[in-house]
């Protein structure tokens, strides 16, 4: 197992950065919230998990043990794989995601791209045993909604984190608002890369 890598951040794209260890570029599967915390050319720390498929390695990020720890309750659970796993994360803190399913919030899982009410109340009671309670940074009858930040401010701090700058942030977050808003839950990866594909036209 490969708990974890470290060494300057050698590229950032959709989902992924790149950690120079020993001369080797180690491709690392993230969500736009670690993403939006690393930085060109300067080192970082990601705890990783190693998911073994028969016609893949994939190598999974993480801010911290913590979040690669409940990634690794998430995707043992039936039915959910590291995709949705990671997409999880991607929603909700892992101390926002303990509250809702201490709670038995459905509408918190709900969120989840990928997730409709029927998986939402399988998984929370999957869950449910498996989590343990909230650390304390997020008060068990808090609603889980204002946990993770808006889609609008995710985009923003990806987006900053992979270099460009407040202004460009702020145009592509307003030229997407319309698609997202049409979207009864925003996928923020998905509109990453759109923000990509028009800023990289742009320059």
């Amino acid at each position: 197992m490969i708990a974890f890598v470290q060494g300057p951040v050698a590229a950032i794209a959709a989902g992924v950065a790149v950690v120079e260890v020993g001369g080797v570029g180690m491709a690392v599967q993230c969500t736009p919230t670690t993403l939006a915390g690393l930085r060109l050319g300067e080192p970082a720390r990601l705890a990783t998990s190693l998911v073994v498929r028969e016609d893949s390695l994939t190598l999974f990020g993480f801010s911290d043990d913590d979040e690669r720890a409940v990634f690794e309750i998430l995707q043992a659970a039936p039915g959910v794989g590291p995709k949705l796993a990671q997409a999880i994360l991607g929603v909700h803190s892992p101390d926002a995601l303990r509250s809702a399913v201490a709670n038995g919030d459905e509408k918190a899982l709900v969120a989840v791209p990928g997730i409709g009410k029927a998986k939402a109340a399988k998984l929370l009671l999957e869950y449910k045993d498996k989590l343990g309670a909230p650390h304390g940074a997020v008060p068990a009858q808090k609603p889980v909604a204002s946990g993770p930040a808006p889609w609008s401010e995710q985009l923003h701090s990806a987006l900053t984190g992979l270099g460009y700058a407040p202004r460009e942030a702020d145009e592509a977050v307003a030229a997407l608002t319309p698609e997202a808003e049409a979207q009864q839950t925003p996928d923020v990866g998905a509109l990453l890369r759109l923000a990509l594909r028009g800023l990289n036209r742009a320059r």
